[in-house]
């Protein structure tokens, strides 16, 4: 037994050196101060409303969503041409629930109408969240920054080099190291006991093993968001609406043009007053749609363009059917483990990643925010943990009774909520659904159904995930946070993550004797959900919408697998990408970007 302990002190003592000898030097300027990024440039961020009625200004570009992808998509096309922004939330600055981390749960809770986070649950009785802000998900998210895998960048067709110059302009402007929290700490030690390594230091990169990562979030715990990148572009090429909700996309059908082309947009203003914007005559101006994976698809369905059949259900003008429209969504499933300490942890996202071989990623969060703001008795990423419905009959569940709920929870003691979370999900995933018109509001959710572990590799890979979690616990690393030292059992641990993991599936009576069974029955979001609008399908490989011209979708919705542990990075990235594409299409070397 005492070799044993010397074997495991050894190892944690040569990861402490790794650790050290990745932090100071890297291909990826660790150990070196980066000049800061001002947002000195930022363009000014104006109400829909002050869009004048009688001005007839005309873009180069309409780029409809400033979230993740359209920011920095924006500020790279306005270095050369002249670009409005539509989006349909407000400002990220000065909201204080959106740039510090320990108010990360409020924003994500807030279900108010002008709220940066708009929930939805999705068919399979998942609860789930998409950002209504500039700037989008990383407003909301959990900061954590990983590239893409080299093998997904070959998969989509992307330009190798371009990726290896899109990433470190994002990078250099908008992505810090973490300081590591000691819950962090632990996982990393953790996962490299269990055997999920190498153990590769500090990096951007998708390695297999164990690694820290990057983060948007800054030393103070202070957000940085896709919405700074806008500072990158060109103020005076570049106009920002908020509070702009698209309604449709504006076609023209002149006689003797083989196809519809995209002119323009009618959006509403946050007094509701539409508006219409248009693109100058220049054949290669272009909408550019980037409203995320849930919005994407929409705005074509709301557009006319979509299964036929469909849209004539909801009374919208047929402008091109495309059966696969909405078609291909996939939501990353995951599921978590609570673990009770013997004191509170200190607030942390996600920091560590284990990526293992079977295509199981392992991260972790732990404790809540504690300012004056915060929710008390809350467990920071696990924000959707709003009271177990399991035994309200499934067509009385709702959003509202799930806040009542949430208020009754406040109640209970905080001992109750002392601990912190492992965490898997499944890379991929290969269990896809659709998404569908519930009407013809854009301001509503449409009806989405992601069909969580349909494939059975899915699940397979989610039992691989919760045994390795099991070896996890039985490590030095995380026996000496528990009351006694001695860890705990695996079916107790369970047990208690079962009512942890909060969506409106019903619950079996076997939920933790089988594995399989607590997969299904507790898989929960981590807001990695994607497609829509796949390549080769609905938009071609430079994401033109097939079938129509003037019109692209550059977001998430074209993924047929999220990129990574985490997408935010190469979505900011793929922004930067296509504009950079765009710009060379056009100008060719005389681009200078």
């Amino acid at each position: 037994m005492a070799s044993s302990s010397k074997g495991a002190a050894a190892s944690l003592l040569c990861i402490k050196l790794v650790v050290c000898l990745c932090f100071l030097g890297s291909s990826q300027g660790r150990g070196t101060a980066k000049p800061p990024f001002t947002l000195r440039n930022l363009p000014p961020l104006e109400k829909a409303s002050s869009f004048p009625a009688m001005r007839h200004d005309r873009y180069d570009y309409i780029i409809v969503g400033g979230g993740t992808a359209g920011c920095p998509l924006a500020a790279t096309l306005s270095l050369k041409y002249k670009v409005l922004v539509l989006e349909r939330g407000g400002s990220p600055y000065g909201n204080r629930n959106i740039s510090y981390m320990e108010n990360f749960h409020i924003g994500l809770s807030n279900t108010a109408p002008d709220s940066s986070s708009q929930a939805f649950v999705s068919t399979d009785g998942v609860i789930n969240a998409r950002a209504r802000v500039l700037g989008g998900g990383t407003c909301i998210n959990a900061g954590f920054y990983s590239r893409a895998s080299s093998s997904f960048v070959q998969d989509v067709g992307w330009e190798e080099d371009l990726v290896n110059e899109s990433y470190p302009w994002v990078e250099d402007k908008v992505v810090q190291w973490p300081k590591i929290a000691p819950w962090q700490a632990a996982l990393r030690d953790g996962l490299v006991e269990a055997g999920v390594s190498p153990f590769n230091g500090y990096t951007y990169d998708h390695v297999s093993g164990t690694k820290v990562g990057g983060t948007i979030f800054d030393a103070n715990g202070h957000r940085h968001t896709a919405a700074d990148l806008l500072a990158a572009g060109d103020p005076n090429n570049m106009r920002v609406l908020l509070h702009a909700s698209v309604h449709k996309i504006v076609f023209s059908s002149q006689q003797g043009r083989l196809r519809p082309r995209a002119i323009g947009v009618q959006f509403a203003d946050e007094d509701g007053r539409l508006h219409q914007a248009l693109l100058n005559n220049n054949k290669d101006s272009e909408i550019i749609v980037s409203s995320g994976a849930i919005g994407s698809p929409q705005l074509l369905l709301l557009s006319g363009i979509g299964p036929k059949n469909d849209l004539k259900n909801h009374n919208i003008p047929v402008v091109l059917h495309n059966k696969y429209v909405g078609k291909g969504m996939a939501d990353n499933p995951m599921n978590s483990i609570f673990i009770p300490t013997k004191s509170p942890p200190r607030q942390s996202l996600i920091e560590t990643v284990g990526i293992t071989e079977a295509g199981v990623f392992i991260e972790a969060s732990s404790g809540f925010g504690q300012s004056e703001e915060s929710i008390h008795c809350h467990h920071g990423i696990m924000s959707a943990e709003i009271g177990q419905l399991s035994t309200v009959p499934p067509k009385q569940r709702s959003l509202e009774l799930a806040r009542e709920y949430a208020h009754n929870k406040l109640s209970l003691p905080k001992e109750v909520f002392q601990g912190g979370f492992i965490l898997e999900k499944i890379d991929g995933p290969l269990s896809t659904g659709h998404l569908v018109l519930a009407d013809t509001d854009v301001k509503n959710n449409p009806a989405v159904t992601f069909n969580y572990f349909s494939h059975p590799q899915d699940l397979s890979r989610c039992v691989y995930g919760i045994k390795t979690i099991e070896k996890i616990l039985k490590t030095n690393s995380f026996a000496h946070l528990t009351p006694d030292d001695a860890g705990y059992e695996m079916e107790r641990v369970l047990n208690m993550s079962v009512r942890a993991n909060v969506n409106l599936i019903p619950k079996h009576t076997n939920t933790t004797e089988s594995l399989e069974q607590f997969c299904k029955d507790t898989v929960i979001t981590i807001w990695h959900y994607h497609g829509g609008c796949h390549v080769g399908k609905v938009v071609d490989q430079q994401h033109r919408v097939l079938g129509v011209s003037g019109l692209r979708v550059v977001d998430g919705s074209t993924f047929s697998r999220s990129p990574g542990t985490n997408p935010q990075a190469t979505v900011m990235m793929m922004g930067r990408y296509f504009g950079v594409k765009i710009l060379r299409e056009r100008l060719g070397q005389a681009a200078g970007v």
